[in-house]
């Protein structure tokens, strides 16, 4: 303790080292009292206070500290505004009420309180009270629904203030032990019958309970392609049936397929809606109308090869035709020739001239025979190409799907095929030295239909 004082690190003041001595005279003063009177006790300790001011080397300048301040640890009043019993989470079962009273840290007669966002029917007076009465009729109109958080914002406002004000909120949800399920409702019955080829829509409804359909798994009984995809409610079902669906295996020509759509709410009830739908075997329209479109091209192909080889028959039997005129109107003359011969006392040439044109009757059957068979053929062959077009025009498609397209089309390969029959021994020719519109205007010509015209 020599030099130093009690607080660690300080040099010895003067006052320290009195403290140390009388600190030791008081510890043998029980030892000193038993052997000596007062007086030389008082006289023992001014001489020991003598001495210790005496010394020199102990003497030290006292130092005077300032009083340390002491922290004010007494606590203010928070002046904050706040409200003391706000419950930030209310839940409230249908037909039920609540009443709950605000309380701030102010006199609240001088503050007032509003609502922002509340759900319907519930309401705040002046003083904080929150009144609201959980009517069935709210759910039941969809003005309220179950499970769901509604996120209500309450103010408080000083009435002679404006900037001392507080803002907050709370979540209010409601719930009820009377679970209505959700239904899935497709727009259409559960049963239908279509031909394939046809497409059918419907639409995909919910019927929402307690607790609303979230999502829709869909399934058949039979692998699809090519329909929609429906995941929720109101989605729209499309689907059209190929033309191989049904087989001729299968009973009655039709084929069964049921469709399941299962719909989840978020408590994971399930609810499935069945929907059967028969198929029947139908004709495949578009390879029908390509088949008939095909055939309607081979007859009218067919029918400019006719009206080609009717043109080089009826120009054979044309030319024929004008070669035995040629040789009547020559008969014709030398016997005119030789009436005028004769009426002129010319006996002789009167008499030569008519056995010359007598003369030249066989040379005409020899140098151009009459064509009767190419003429008959020229009139086989323009009937034919009439009765075609003719088939052709009796023969067509009416609507966008003509019904009776098969037998239109089985109708003109039968004709055809007759036709080709009937004129088989008609040598017939390309047609690549004349057009298609040459051959209909020789052919629709007024002096060919003419002299091909049937007489009575």
């Amino acid at each position: 303790m020599e030099g130093r004082s009690h607080l660690q690190g300080e040099p010895a003041s003067f006052f320290d080292f009195f403290s140390i001595d009388c600190f030791n005279f008081a510890s043998q003063t029980h030892v000193i009292q038993s052997r000596m009177m007062k007086p030389l006790l008082r006289l023992r300790l001014l001489l020991l206070v003598v001495v210790v001011v005496s010394k020199q080397g102990f003497a030290q300048i006292p130092t005077f500290h300032a009083p340390l301040q002491l922290q004010d640890t007494v606590v203010k009043p928070d002046d904050t505004l706040r409200i003391r019993n706000l419950d930030p989470y209310f839940s409230l079962h249908v037909d039920s009420s609540l009443a709950y009273q605000l309380e701030i840290n102010r006199d609240p007669g001088r503050y007032f309180f509003f609502m922002k966002d509340a759900p319907v029917g519930m309401k705040i007076k002046e003083n904080g009270l929150i009144t609201f009465r959980a009517d069935k009729s709210y759910f039941l109109s969809g003005r309220l629904k179950y499970d769901i958080q509604y996120k209500v914002k309450i103010g408080v406002q000083n009435l002679d203030n404006p900037k001392d004000r507080l803002d907050t909120s709370f979540t209010i949800q409601f719930f009820t032990t009377d679970v209505i399920p959700s239904r899935v409702k497709p727009t259409v019955s559960g049963l239908l019958t279509i031909d394939e080829g046809d497409t059918i829509n419907f639409r995909v409804q919910c019927e929402t309970g307690t607790y609303p359909i979230e999502s829709i798994n869909f399934s058949s009984n039979v692998p699809i392609r090519g329909n929609s995809n429906v995941t929720k409610c109101d989605d729209l079902f499309t689907w059209s049936p190929p033309y191989d669906f049904a087989k001729e295996s299968d009973s009655g020509k039709s084929r069964l397929l049921i469709l399941y759509f299962v719909g989840t709410n978020k408590m994971f009830q399930h609810d499935t809606a069945v929907v059967k739908i028969y198929v029947r075997d139908a004709l495949n329209y578009p390879y029908a109308k390509d088949d008939y479109s095909q055939t309607v091209k081979n007859i009218r192909v067919y029918m400019l090869r006719l009206k080609y080889a009717f043109f080089q028959l009826d120009k054979k039997v044309k030319h024929t035709r004008n070669t035995r005129q040629g040789f009547d109107i020559t008969a014709a003359a030398t016997g005119l020739g030789g009436t005028v011969a004769t009426a002129s006392n010319n006996m002789t040439t009167g008499e030569i001239l008519p056995s010359v044109g007598v003369a030249m009757v066989p040379v005409k059957e020899t140098a151009a025979p009459p064509l009767t068979a190419e003429q008959n053929q020229a009139t086989l062959v323009r009937a034919a190409v009439k009765r075609l077009d003719y088939m052709i025009h009796e023969n067509t498609l009416v609507g966008e799907k003509d019904p009776d397209i098969t037998k239109k089309t089985a109708a003109l390969k039968a004709e055809l095929k007759q036709t080709q029959v009937q004129l088989i021994d008609v040598p017939l020719e390309e047609t690549s030295s004349m057009t298609e519109e040459q051959l209909n205007a020789y052919f629709d010509n007024p002096k060919v239909n003419k002299k091909y015209r049937m007489k009575h």
